[in-house]
């Protein structure tokens, strides 16, 4: 049988993208087929982060081609390329950024701020240029997670150089302020200077900015969704009725204002015993997948209610840091790739989804 593209391209319409559920060919993955004589080669390009599971997609994408009768040595090369991706009508895209990740939850205390830190320290162990921009403005938490001290640069007087830990550029208002210094603003100062943060910060070359949003849907959440280029969100909660009753209330805030969903996080999903290892629902259980169901998004992942997460947040080394190896860890990068390969086979324009706001008295 003498080999062709079209037999190569058939025999990959067979072969599933782990990450995104598709085929490469249909996922416009497999770029730059060469045949000679009985040999091939061909690229796989990902349009997500995805370096610890190159091996994997590379022995995938070797063991089909070696099932087609004549075929000789087959290279295959693997690799990424993230593209930039449209946000809402009417909103500047960032300088230097190509796609915003914002994470949010309806309510405090669901480890929001610690999944931020640790999806935006796996989307950098995946290989991609990160950011990460802490939009608390009246509890900082990032400069401690980071483990970062001290005051940025601004070369010109105008603009501020982000901070960096851990391979990840970082800006927050705690590195502006004193630690024990409160922040008592009112709404509209907050929204201007959670925009002052974004816009004047130099970063450098981002494939995607992680924003973390503080809990609820005030000013903040408003300002992001009408004045911020987001490309998705990802809503964080627990598995208890309450929490999945605040979140409920922040998924529906951000497809008011046509942001898409990129999916759910259950986060303290369950209870491991630090002595004997048993683990329990604690909190209640599949509260995340129900809610994923019923409003038709992806569960990205569960992570558990493990002591070492937060002390190692607490310490400035976040888990995906301190333990790279870890069960947890690999969850938290599983969790990064799913997010990223929802924004890379979205489409590159959402604008159309954006509505106009009208006030009216009732």
């Amino acid at each position: 049988m003498a080999i062709s593209e079209l037999l190569i391209q058939s025999t990959l319409k067979l072969c599933i993208d782990p990450n995104t559920g598709k085929d490469f060919i249909s996922g416009k993955s497999i770029k730059n087929i060469q045949i000679n004589g009985s040999d091939v080669s061909l690229d796989v390009v990902l349009g997500y982060p995805a370096q610890t599971q190159f091996d994997v997609i590379r022995q995938q994408v070797l063991d089909a081609l070696r099932s087609v009768e004549g075929v000789g040595k087959i290279t295959v090369n693997v690799g990424s390329r993230i593209v930039a991706h449209s946000a809402q009508r009417g909103v500047n895209l960032l300088p230097n950024v190509k796609n915003v990740i914002a994470v949010a939850s309806g309510k405090g205390g669901v480890g929001k701020s610690t999944t931020s830190v640790n999806l935006a320290l796996a989307l950098a162990a995946e290989g991609a240029t990160v950011g990460l921009l802490d939009a608390d403005i009246y509890g900082p938490s990032q400069p401690q997670m980071l483990g970062i001290s001290g005051r940025p640069d601004s070369a010109d007087g105008k603009s501020i150089e982000p901070m960096r830990a851990h391979g990840i550029q970082a800006m927050s208002i705690g590195f502006l302020v004193d630690t024990d210094t409160p922040m008592v603003w009112r709404g509209p100062m907050v929204t201007g200077a959670l925009e002052q943060l974004l816009r004047d910060t130099r970063w450098q070359d981002l494939d995607y900015l992680v924003i973390d949003l503080p809990p609820g849907t005030g000013d903040i959440q408003l300002t992001l969704a009408q004045k911020i280029p987001v490309t998705g969100a990802i809503i964080v909660t627990t598995p208890q009725d309450i929490a999945l009753l605040d979140a409920r209330k922040g998924l529906k805030m951000f497809e008011k204002v046509g942001i898409p969903i990129l999916g759910i996080v259950e986060n303290m999903s369950t209870h491991i015993c630090s002595n004997c290892g048993h683990e329990e629902h604690i909190f209640g259980a599949g509260g995340g997948d129900l809610m994923a169901k019923d409003y038709n998004i992806d569960l990205l992942g569960s992570l558990p209610l493990d002591i070492n997460i937060r002390v190692q947040a607490d310490s400035g080394q976040p888990t995906v840091v301190a333990s790279p190896d870890s069960a947890i860890t690999k969850t938290y990068k599983e969790i990064a790739r799913k997010a990223a390969s929802k924004i890379a086979i979205a489409s590159l324009d959402h604008s159309a989804k954006f509505p106009n706001i009208v006030i009216q008295k009732t």
